[in-house]
């Protein structure tokens, strides 16, 4: 909607309750609860959608009530509800429930933590483990934990579900706009390739874009674009991998400090999706630019955990494709506000495990937004914890 705003002379401001930048899954949630809040939304995206260019696209995304950080175990009932919600909303599945086997040598930090917070009843035995896993061959000494919660979210699904919602609700989506130029204030206005926009409210969403939008607001944010690989590893035998697959997630391997996870066949029948937590810095304009033949470590790395543990696939990818990754250097999320802009709202850093977060996420940056007290603790996500982001204005 939007009401149109200008001084004499000056060009036309539409005006809204909130702008959000950034309708990637994100941003998407933040406009969807502001939009449920009855605030008149504009959701802002640089490129046409559906696009494959971020972090929220292609059909698949681990969930899990599994954490080895307890605030994010905490989050996670929540999350978990508000998919439902949704869902619900939609009359559509976005969920697949598989279960989720975390499996890693005895004594691994990372998963003492995941065993602490899953509790003492979710060790799987030797036997229990082949029954619900028989394609994964561990190592013997190696603990098998066992998360009934976890499966697949339908991440392109999702994705429109959430921003069909926001439009339900009155939400504004204007896509293929570019943002140049944000000029804070009581009432900010944003300039894109294509219009004027002000609001009281704005949030910025812009994944491996952050530092660019938020720049020329004197702030340098500690975030590294990377090139994930996402491999998919054909079956030897169709249908062994099958439907019914656990995913899974492994943990404390001298050769894969970052982790290596696994989801069932979905994107494409009879290929498993097997990846490294982990990918190469990129500036994400370049991501799809990697000159042929460009050396591709992690997926020999995973070649190599596949022989290994997965005996049933093939060693080689049968499709090899690109995403993004924008890590923080602790790999926390950054939910806060501005340290100079208080009614400007950062989410970013999402670090490659945000996906199944975002209905909580978008709901923190709504309340954020609007001055609400926050539905969680906000001190592991708070900008402060890295010294020197601001810098004066260019």
């Amino acid at each position: 909607m939007g009401t149109d705003m200008a001084a004499p002379g000056q060009p036309r401001c539409a005006s809204y309750d909130a702008i959000v930048i950034g309708a990637g899954i994100q941003g998407s949630f933040a406009a969807y609860h502001l939009a449920q809040r009855c605030k008149d939304t504009l959701l802002l995206e640089q490129f046409f959608l559906p696009h494959s260019r971020g972090s929220s696209h292609g059909q698949s995304r681990i969930t899990r009530s599994a954490y080895p950080q307890e605030h994010y175990a905490h989050m996670m009932p929540h999350s978990f509800r508000l998919w439902q919600q949704l869902e619900d909303e939609a009359g559509t599945p976005l969920y697949r429930r598989t279960g989720l086997v975390v499996l890693g040598p005895p004594g691994d930090p990372k998963l003492e933590s995941y065993r602490r917070n899953m509790g003492p009843d979710n060790v799987l035995d030797a036997v229990t483990l082949a029954q619900r896993f028989p394609g994964l061959r561990p190592r013997p000494t190696e603990v098998a934990l066992w998360d009934g919660s976890g499966g697949v979210l339908l991440a392109d699904r999702a994705l429109r579900a959430v921003q069909d919602a926001f439009r339900r609700r009155g939400g504004t989506v204007r896509d293929g706009e570019k943002v140049l130029r944000i000029d804070p204030g009581a009432v900010i206005t944003v300039t894109t390739t294509a219009g004027l926009y002000c609001a009281p409210r704005l949030i910025i969403a812009a994944g491996a874009w952050t530092n660019a939008v938020v720049a020329p607001l004197g702030l340098r944010l500690p975030l590294q674009p990377l090139r994930i690989d996402v491999c998919y590893w054909r079956e030897k035998e169709p249908g062994s991998g099958g439907s019914v697959t656990p995913c899974f997630m492994a943990t404390g391997l001298p050769y894969a400090p970052h982790g290596i996870y696994g989801l069932p066949a979905l994107e494409y029948p009879g290929l498993v999706k097997v990846c490294y937590h982990h990918g190469s810095p990129t500036d994400p304009e370049e991501r799809d630019r990697t000159p042929p033949g460009s050396p591709r470590p992690h997926v020999a790395l995973l070649s190599n955990f596949i022989s290994s543990y997965l005996p049933g696939l093939e060693p080689q990818p049968a499709v090899l494709e690109s995403c993004l990754y924008t890590n923080t250097p602790d790999e926390d999320f950054i939910l806060d506000r501005h340290p100079k802009y208080s009614n400007i709202i950062i989410g970013a850093g999402f670090s490659g495990h945000g996906f199944k977060l975002a209905p909580v996420v978008g709901q923190l940056l709504c309340e954020l937004s609007l001055g609400e007290e926050p539905s969680h603790r906000m001190a592991p996500f708070a900008i402060s914890r890295f010294p020197g982001v601001l810098r004066a204005a260019l």
